[in-house]
């Protein structure tokens, strides 16, 4: 009896496993969409860069400077930038692969699984809704700095402040508000909204032309003198800590994946937004920077409004009121970037089934998941309303980074799995080169992809397999599915980046002056991790159809990882606690309803309650294929992605579906 009970508990946990490591395929049309496809590459690329530059450039800028590095800003801006690229180039080569509503939780859902997809989509949320929240509230200081103070003064004396530790010093009510009338300005329509976000972009990069300028006309190099500090007052440890800080800066391009679905040629617009965007950002942040730090000393740096009372001190008040309009429309820029994306993602979720179907809907009339936004405006506002803007920024990476650290492993995983792991066989990574322009190559292509065998079979063979020069490492590599030792190297390369970061934080006094032990150890994880890159080397890679790939993978996406991990490491104790209450939470919403209520599982959902007992003694309790030779997959396992596509291990209800429609049909 006990050993039936272990056996029951053993395929029941079995059955759970499967359902949380499940993959999503790649449709076959991957241009079908409810949403309206109307955004061009000009417009993805400005939402990009209006979601970036805000309350970074306007707000940052000063208390980094001032704070953290001094003129050495402009390296940690270098650092954050070098670090979001690592990540944007992943993100745009996902982005010609599925271009989809729902950014790095579709395309962890496509290369991972189900569990992991659902706790970044729930992180991302997360991001968006403090994003929005921590940019309304920066908005309404800005304002609040121009008035002298008078809606802080008025509130404080009409409300009264809030003395809870984490709290904002009192409520504000401009932030609640504002988060709520740009939510309802995106109702009218993604087209209306993107021309409204140009707009005020094309006024922010105007006003950033201004400051730059004028900032170097009246530059001062006395300013990054010696007797001022020097170029790095705070040393170099200062100018990580900015760059950790910086990154925030750079939040926000993931908003132009986000916005796949509503391209109208993704797989060309989004690469090259992407790129485009980021390196625009990057420059225009080193070059107000180092135009901040050459007019004015350090010493005399406002954080709360930096260059208005920089451009003050130089007696030009014209352009303290410009630089003012342009702050204002570089927040509002950021505002409509978060909260554009925000509903998007709650839909792309809602629709596999891991969110509660409310969310799925799109309004006939806009095209626009309505409920969505109205959700999202309000929680924004809410969180605008009590929480300090220093506590919302700092909540707001850990979940960030998260994302990008999974998004770089997944590009790794998916260039070295054969094609069949990730959907259809048939080509699906250019979706939308027209079929008019390029008729003999789609032929050619149709020819090469779908009607030779021996193309298929020549994938079949290479795609995560041994390169030929080192087919001496097939003892030892050679014996495991294709993929699945680079998906396990990528796993083991993720562990030891957070065991070389931590040594590297908490002995960093033993490793500087030399201690035996703890060069030993270092050296020992630094050797595992560059063994564990050297193993997705020696691998053949799937490139076939990608219109944009990553360069240098996978030292790219490896040396992206590891920035991740490395600015994560480095948060506050307390954060990370926050993060796992969220995640708690959110484990709570994915058990109780997601994990039941998956698209990918509703095939075989009501399958098991039909089934009658002589048909169950057939198969593997707590599996979902209808198969004898169904094996157990632990969660490694699946990782891996040894699963196959096999035609003999297709789901029972459909062979009995089909036999129904067989019978049904006329003769």
């Amino acid at each position: 009896m006990p050993s039936s009970r272990r056996a029951i508990l053993g395929h029941i946990m079995s059955g759970i496993c499967m359902r949380m490591n499940r993959t999503k395929p790649v449709p076959a049309d991957v241009m079908e969409t409810p949403l309206k496809r109307c955004l061009t590459t000009f417009d993805i690329a400005l939402l990009g860069i209006g979601h970036m530059v805000g309350a970074g450039i306007y707000v940052l800028t000063g208390t980094v400077a001032k704070e953290m590095a001094g003129p050495g800003i402009i390296l940690s801006f270098v650092l954050a930038g070098f670090v979001s690229m690592l990540a944007a180039l992943c993100y745009a080569e996902f982005g010609t692969r599925v271009p989809k509503a729902g950014s790095a939780y579709v395309y962890t859902y496509i290369s991972i699984g189900e569990f992991w997809a659902f706790v970044i989509g729930w992180n991302i949320l997360l991001e968006h809704m403090l994003g929005a929240a921590s940019v309304a509230r920066a908005w309404s200081g800005y304002v609040d700095s121009m008035l002298g103070g008078w809606i802080a003064n008025t509130t404080l004396s009409l409300m009264g402040g809030i003395h809870e530790p984490g709290l904002a010093q009192y409520p504000d009510v401009l932030a609640f508000l504002v988060c709520i009338v740009y939510a309802a300005a995106l109702g009218i329509g993604v087209k209306a909204t993107a021309v409204f976000n140009s707009v005020l972009t094309l006024v922010n990069i105007g006003v950033m032309v201004v400051v730059i300028s004028v900032g170097f006309w009246y530059a001062d190099l006395d300013n990054w003198s010696e007797a001022e500090g020097g170029f790095l007052p705070y040393g170099f440890g200062g100018v990580i800590a900015g760059a950790a800080t910086c990154f925030y800066a750079f939040v926000g391009f993931d908003s132009i994946a986000t916005s796949g679905e509503e391209a109208k040629n993704p797989s060309v617009s989004i690469p090259i937004a992407t790129v485009l965007s980021l390196f625009v950002v990057t420059i225009g942040y080193i070059l107000v920077s180092a135009a901040l730090t050459l007019m004015i000393p350090i010493s005399d740096i406002n954080p709360a409004a930096s260059l208005p009372e920089a451009f003050g001190q130089l007696q030009l008040p014209w352009a303290k009121y410009i630089i003012s309009i342009g702050a204002l429309c570089g927040m509002t820029t950021t505002l409509l970037g978060s909260l554009y994306a925000l509903p998007r993602c709650m839909y792309a979720m809602a629709s596999d089934g891991l969110l509660f179907s409310c969310f799925g809907r799109i309004n006939a009339s806009t095209q626009v998941p309505l409920l969505n936004l109205i959700i999202s405006g309000l929680l924004s506002a809410c969180l605008a309303l009590v929480f300090d803007l220093a506590k919302l920024v700092e909540f707001m990476s850990i979940g960030t980074l998260l994302a990008y650290t999974i998004v770089s492993a997944s590009v790794i995983i998916l260039r070295y799995r054969p094609l069949a792991h990730v959907g259809s066989p048939n080509p699906v990574y250019a979706p939308d080169t027209p079929d008019d322009e390029n008729d003999e190559d789609a032929e050619s292509q149709s020819s090469i992809d779908t009607a030779s065998p021996t193309s298929d079979l020549i994938e079949g063979a290479l795609a995560g397999r041994l390169k030929p020069q080192f087919r001496w490492l097939e003892p030892l590599l050679g014996r495991f599915a294709p993929g699945s030792v680079v998906s396990v190297a990528v796993l083991l390369f993720i562990v030891l980046s957070f065991a070389i970061c931590l040594e590297l934080k908490v002995s960093w006094t033993e490793l500087y002056t030399g201690t035996w032990w703890a060069l030993l150890v270092y050296g020992f994880i630094i050797f595992a991790a560059c063994t564990c890159v050297a193993i997705m080397a020696v691998h053949n890679q799937n490139t076939r159809g990608l219109n944009f790939k990553v360069p240098l993978v996978p030292y790219v996406p490896a040396l992206g990882i590891f920035s991740n991990i490395m600015l994560m490491v480095h948060l506050d104790a307390l954060t990370w606690v926050r993060f796992f209450v969220w995640v708690s939470i959110g484990m709570v919403v994915y058990f109780l309803y997601g994990i039941r209520h998956s698209k990918e599982g509703e095939i075989c959902s009501s399958y098991s309650i039909l089934m009658t007992s002589s048909e169950a003694g057939k198969l593997n309790w707590g599996s979902f294929k209808g198969s004898r030779s169904t094996s157990k997959h632990t969660v490694l396992e699946r990782f891996m992605g040894r699963s196959k596509l096999d035609k003999d291990k297709n789901p029972i209800v459909e062979e009995e579906d089909d036999d129904n429609d067989n019978a049904d049909s006329p003769h």
